[in-house]
């Protein structure tokens, strides 16, 4: 299986929506969407994602028809796509609904669904539903954080369909894109064994691959290689990209790589991990998934990092 196809099966990717990058300027095409009363709207509150929750749970849209209150006092509304023909497909909206104190009184909200963190439900999710409120969530996010220009401190308002902000200030004129952070997560093996740590504000018997931030001037090799030398002491080569998984939790994506160690000693730098050790495929696959041991969140890419590990030599 070649990167793109791995890529595509991580949780909160492999989306089928259409951005329609190319027509997000264009107001009047915009408008008609937002007028339609067949367009969906994804709602998102203080970070928490609209669900409806039966035996499992599922992505709970609202019609653009019964929602019009909604989209008058929302602090922000902004295009994620189209689903089918771009004239005669259904359009979907996020729609920034922070400033209501108590969503659930809300006549259509309180019927429709509830809010709850994407990360309570997300393992639960088709992956096409996981992927849409993700995007959602992400999308509001960046524009809670960037209300002001970070140039000059001017506020700043939403264009391109909400896909970029502009600094009021004419002398200024800033424009402004979501940001996502990129961090690389890997796999380091030595064979026969792979590397698991775990941080102390993890759930307890949680352990998972390594991970960091790649810094200004640093490729991804290179940062998977710092990134192993800081946190256990352990230099690495044969560095190979695996997949990549947006993770806006809540501006990162996640660039996912398989590692062979150099050398098997453990120094833990104690700012970094409480504990690391070397597990075998066979102790893997017996994990109780408790509080004694449990391998990463089934929405991670680490799981698929560890699990597609373990899969090697089957």
């Amino acid at each position: 299986m070649n990167s793109w196809d791995r890529s595509r099966l991580n949780f909160y990717a492999g989306g089928r929506l259409d951005r329609a990058g190319l027509r997000r300027r264009d107001h009047d095409w915009i408008e008609r969407l937002l007028a339609n009363p067949q367009t969906r709207l994804v709602p998102v509150w203080r970070q928490q994602s609209f669900v409806l929750q039966t035996d499992m749970p599922h992505v709970a849209t609202l019609l653009r028809e019964a929602a019009s209150d909604l989209i008058r006092g929302a602090q922000e509304v902004a295009l994620l796509g189209l689903e089918g023909d771009p004239d005669s497909g259904t359009a979907y909206f996020a729609l920034e609904i922070s400033s209501l104190e108590t969503p659930e009184t809300h006549p259509l909200l309180k019927e429709a669904g509830h809010f709850a963190d994407i990360r309570s439900v997300g393992p639960l999710l088709g992956q096409e539903e996981g992927q849409l409120l993700a995007y959602a969530r992400g999308l509001m996010h960046w524009h809670n954080r960037h209300r002001f220009c970070g140039v000059c401190g001017s506020p700043t308002r939403s264009e391109d369909a909400g896909h970029q902000r502009r600094c009021t200030n004419s002398a200024c004129n800033t424009v402004h894109f979501p940001r996502t952070d990129p961090a690389v997560i890997m796999a380091v093996t030595d064979g026969e064994r792979i590397l698991l740590g775990r941080q102390a504000n993890w759930p307890p018997g949680m352990r998972s691959v390594l991970a960091g931030f790649v810094e200004p001037g640093e490729s991804l090799e290179e940062a998977v290689a710092r990134e192993v030398k800081e946190e256990v002491g352990i230099e690495v080569e044969d560095v190979r990209y695996h997949s990549s998984q947006p993770w806006p939790f809540p501006a990162s994506i996640m660039l996912g790589f398989n590692a062979r160690a150099l050398s098997t000693e453990i120094r833990l730098s104690p700012d970094e991990i409480a504990e690391a050790a070397w597990y075998t495929r066979d102790q893997l696959r017996a994990s109780p998934e408790n509080e004694t041991f449990r391998l990463p969140r089934r929405d991670s890419i680490a799981r698929r990092l560890v699990e597609d590990w373990i899969a090697e030599k089957n």
